[in-house]
């Protein structure tokens, strides 16, 4: 009988690990090159664990808007999803801090910001039960219209889009006494040809993307807020991996991430070309008009802290940062003239 089951012993430890499938959402559309290089990760993963983990990745908002991903997560029908902050932000409200309206100048000042408060996050992100891999950024969100806007004042009673489930964006946007409609992401270039929305913040590469670009007249050159995205996996499906599995995937996806910041940036700046060159035309923003509009939006956002909306000391530090960017630059500018 002892021989028997060491025999049984010796067979099972030879036998192959049983390999772990996780089942990824993502709006990224496929045969697009943001797909193409998720997939390129995935085959790393599996080639370098031996088949034991598997990505499989479903592109093209096809598993449906964020809450229907999180609900199929949550049932174990999924294990992750490629998420913009607002979709975890209920999870862990600091992931509200960097798309806090206004508060950036320039992708170099929110790169800066960045390097000091993304383990942070990604730290936080973790505790509240999910695995990130990184940020990638998306470029500013600009404003896109089917009617000209060049003052505030244009703004008003304007129907704009706003994500699901975005307390955030729902109170910045009324402070521009715009008026909110909440749709999923997947609705809104329906929105935009059927006239239930009459404007949407997007990066330029992102518009262009989801063929948002086809239903818009204007390009505003109004750098509302700083956007990103990135991936994340239940901590619990993760957690079934090996130690040495998990750190391969970790590697693979955070260099995935890391490429993705650098190149979305340069390919957002292409992708604004890009949209003007299809006949969209370009409008600018009196600088009078820009700070009014910062003013009230800075004054949105101190509310919103004082509701909970995100951790006021981590938001101060990051103020803190801002300026301690914008002095030393200033003194380099400074010195040079």
């Amino acid at each position: 009988m002892k021989r028997l089951f060491l025999t049984i012993l010796v067979l099972a430890l030879s036998l192959p690990l049983q390999a772990a499938t996780l089942k990824i959402a993502t709006v990224t559309p496929e045969g697009s090159q943001w797909m193409k290089d998720m997939r390129d990760s995935a085959k790393e993963i599996k080639e370098r664990t031996e088949g034991r983990v598997q990505i499989k990745y479903y592109g093209g908002g096809v598993m449906g808007n964020d809450q229907k991903v999180l609900s199929r997560i949550r049932i174990g029908a999924l294990q992750g999803g490629a998420f913009t902050p607002t979709a975890l932000a209920g999870q862990y409200s600091d992931l509200n801090l960097y798309g806090m309206p206004m508060v950036f100048d320039s992708e170099e000042e929110a790169a800066y910001v960045r390097d000091r408060l993304d383990r942070k996050l990604m730290a936080g992100l973790e505790e509240a039960g999910w695995v990130n891999f990184g940020f990638a950024a998306g470029g500013f969100a600009i404003l896109m219209s089917n009617e000209r806007v060049t003052r505030l004042d244009d703004l008003k009673g304007k129907k704009v889009w706003i994500p699901e489930g975005d307390a955030i964006s729902r109170q910045s946007m009324k402070a521009l006494s715009l008026s909110p409609v909440t749709l999923p992401l997947t609705d809104v270039l329906t929105g935009l040809q059927t006239g239930l929305i009459d404007i949407v913040a997007m990066s330029p590469i992102g518009a262009l993307v989801l063929q948002w670009h086809t239903k818009v007249k204007y390009v505003v050159e109004f750098p509302l807020l700083y956007t990103l995205g990135f991936m994340a996996i239940d901590k619990r499906a993760f957690n079934k991996l090996s130690a040495g599995d998990q750190e391969i995937v970790r590697e693979v996806m955070e260099r995935t991430y890391q490429n993705f910041d650098k190149v979305n940036l340069v390919e957002n700046r292409n992708a604004r070309d890009a949209l003007l060159n299809t006949g969209i035309e370009n409008v600018a923003v009196d600088r009078a008009e820009y700070d009014k509009a910062r003013a009230l939006l800075m004054e949105s956002n101190k509310s919103l802290g004082e509701q909970g909306m995100f951790t006021n000391a981590l938001y101060e530090e990051m103020l803190l940062y801002i300026a301690e960017y914008r002095s030393e630059n200033e003194s380099v500018l400074g010195s040079t003239n």
